[in-house]
C-alpha cells in the first residue's frame, strides 16, 4: 500500500472500532464506572497496571480492585486507615499481589498530597512530542514512598528500554478526547501529539505486517519506530491507530 492507501485503511479501521462497543471488552470499562475525577484516573492506573494476560481476568481482577476499596478508589487512598489495608491481603493478579497493591495505595496517596496529583506529575514531565521521559520521572516520583524493590517492576521505565504498554495504554485513556465515547480524555494539560501507541504483541505483529515496524522486540526502540511512523500519519493524534492495530489483530486476526 502506499502511505495514502495505508493511512485510508487505518483511518477507517480506527472509525469501526472507537466506539462505545469497544468498552464492553476492554479494561477501559473500570474508570468508565466513575464520575470523579480523581476516581476516573485511579481506577484507570490501576486497571492499566494490571493489564497483562487474559483480558477477562484483567476486567474481573480491576473490577475487585475497586470492590475492595469501597467502589470509591479516590476516598479510600486519602482516607484509610491502617486496618483497612489489611483487606486487601487476598488480591493477587498474576505477579500483582497484595504487597504491590498496599504499595500502590500508599504511592498514590503521597502523589496527592504532596504532588499535586497523577495529572500534575506527568505534566510537569512531558515533552513536546513524547511522554517517555514524563513516564520515566513519574516512576521515580511514585516510588519516593517506602516500598520493596520487587514492586518497582509493575511501572515500566521507557528508559530503561521498556515500550511501557501498560502506561502508554492509561496516557491515552486520560489525554485523547475525541467524543466518540472511549478514550476519557479529563487531562487538558497534556497534547494528544505526545501520546504513544500502547505496544503490545498483537499491535506489533500488526504494524510489522503493515510496514510500520520493522524491529523485531517489542521495546523502546521498537516504540519509538512505530511512533515515527504514525506521526506521518497523524502528526496530533497519532495513538488512535492503536484502535486499527489492536482491532485488526485481535478482532480480525489479521
Amino acid at each position: 500500500m502506499t502511505k495514502t492507501e495505508l493511512k485510508e485503511f487505518l483511518d477507517e479501521k480506527v472509525n469501526l472500532y472507537n466506539n462505545p462497543n469497544f468498552i464492553e471488552s476492554d479494561p477501559i470499562q473500570i474508570p468508565h464506572q466513575f464520575s470523579l475525577k480523581e476516581d476516573i484516573e485511579i481506577a484507570g492506573f490501576l486497571a492499566a497496571t494490571i493489564a497483562w494476560g487474559n483480558r477477562k481476568m484483567i476486567i474481573n481482577n480491576a473490577k475487585r480492585m475497586m470492590d475492595l476499596m469501597g467502589n470509591s478508589p479516590y476516598d479510600f487512598v486519602m482516607n484509610h486507615k491502617e486496618y483497612h489495608l489489611d483487606g486487601l491481603d487476598t488480591f493477587v493478579h498474576r505477579t500483582f499481589n497484595s504487597g504491590d497493591f498496599k504499595t500502590f495505595i500508599l504511592g498514590l496517596q503521597n502523589l496527592y498530597n504532596k504532588h499535586g496529583g497523577i495529572e500534575i506529575v506527568f505534566a510537569n514531565f512531558q515533552q513536546p512530542f513524547t511522554m517517555q521521559p514524563a513516564i520515566a520521572e513519574f516512576k521515580k516520583v511514585f516510588f519516593t514512598i517506602d516500598h520493596q524493590q520487587r514492586t518497582t517492576k509493575h511501572i515500566s521505565d521507557p528508559l530503561q528500554g521498556s515500550a511501557a504498554k501498560r502506561i502508554n495504554m492509561f496516557l491515552r485513556w486520560m489525554v485523547r478526547q475525541d467524543n466518540k465515547g472511549v478514550d476519557l480524555g479529563i487531562w487538558k494539560t497534556i497534547s494528544p501529539a505526545a501520546l504513544s501507541c500502547p505496544l503490545d504483541v498483537h499491535s506489533g505483529n500488526v504494524a510489522r505486517k503493515l510496514g510500520l515496524l520493522t524491529r523485531k522486540q517489542n521495546d523502546g526502540k521498537a516504540l519509538f519506530e512505530l511512533d515515527t511512523n504514525l506521526r506521518l500519519l497523524d502528526s496530533t493524534d497519532p495513538v488512535k491507530y492503536d484502535f486499527a492495530l489492536f482491532g485488526l489483530g485481535v478482532f480480525e486476526g489479521f
